[in-house]
């Protein structure tokens, strides 16, 4: 098995860090209205989802570049 994902899965990987970053926002806004110190916890999570998803955006955008 690869350690790099087939073709179409960086795509796919991209979407679904960007709605496991949309979900922590949203817990980060609940959180915080509730005056819970979690948020900051989900803060963090939205931040490392974030840039997991522009990763893969990148990854797939010179895959494609690449490939042609």
């Amino acid at each position: 098995m690869s350690a790099s994902p087939t073709t179409g899965s960086s795509r796919r990987l991209a979407v679904y860090t960007f709605v496991v970053c949309l979900l922590a926002v949203a817990a980060a806004v609940v959180a915080f209205a509730k005056g819970s110190w979690l948020g900051v916890v989900w803060v963090l999570l939205a931040g490392l989802s974030s840039n997991m998803t522009w990763y893969y955006v990148k990854r797939e955008r010179l895959r494609r570049s690449v490939t042609g």
